[in-house]
């Protein structure tokens, strides 16, 4: 049985939650506040966390920059009343692993967490049959630990980028189609959302590459969309 921790001040929204993910047979853990929502998340083990951004005592942004600081990778899906990119991207940035605006359309909201769950699903069963590290040069990427490190030093990674990278690099010279990635990383259609994939590339490359405008590692292919370097 998946377990699922709400974290959501609205008892309107976090009842709806609850009914919806029970017809899922999922176990669910409702916490209305931030800072007690904190620290559910990391004392126990969740399969999925539903977080809400504007919440009392500490907002979900902070709860997630947290929880990543503390290497807890556990999925986070943010819930936000306000539609403005930048505040998605900027949820996105703390480390969560995909957003919802509310209003939402609760079959939207279902389809996005089978998403999550099924995704977690895959790389947990692609990590029990792949070997635990890969080194490419000076960059080392430890699927186990989801840790990434170039010339011996750690880089800091969201969860999409890790997984983008990932991806990528178990599978080195295949080419990729931004419509791919968005299906294969975040797991449902994303139509109209291609830039996503580019801005995520973007600072992946920043992070991963000494010079981002000639990458060694994640290369562009023309007309198609990206690829790890099967020359390294």
């Amino acid at each position: 049985m998946k377990k699922v921790l709400v974290v959501e001040d609205d008892p309107n929204i976090s009842e709806l939650i609850q009914i919806h993910l029970k017809d899922l047979e999922y176990q669910i853990q409702i916490q209305n506040n931030g800072r007690l929502g904190f620290e559910e998340a990391n004392s126990n083990t969740f399969d999925l966390i539903i977080l809400d951004i504007m919440l009392p005592e500490m907002d979900g942004i902070a709860i997630c920059q947290r929880l990543r600081a503390l290497d807890n990778y556990t999925p986070i899906l943010m819930i936000t009343a306000k539609a403005e990119e930048i505040d998605k991207i900027v949820g996105l940035e703390s480390g969560a692993d995909d957003y919802i605006t509310k209003p939402f359309k609760i079959r939207e909201f279902i389809a996005r967490v089978k998403a999550i769950i099924r995704r977690q699903d895959q790389f947990a069963l692609l990590a029990q049959k792949e070997v635990n590290k890969m080194r490419f040069n000076t960059l080392e990427i430890d699927e186990k630990k989801r840790k990434v490190v170039l010339e011996q030093k750690r880089i800091d990674l969201t969860p999409k980028e890790f997984d983008l990278l990932l991806l990528m690099a178990r599978n080195p010279g295949r080419s990729y189609s931004r419509g791919e990635l968005l299906e294969l990383i975040w797991g449902y259609d994303f139509s109209g959302y291609e830039h996503t994939v580019n801005a995520h590339i973007n600072r992946l490359r920043a992070k991963v590459e000494q010079d981002p405008n000639n990458p060694s590692f994640i290369l562009t292919t023309w007309g198609v969309g990206y690829r790890f370097s099967d020359d390294i």
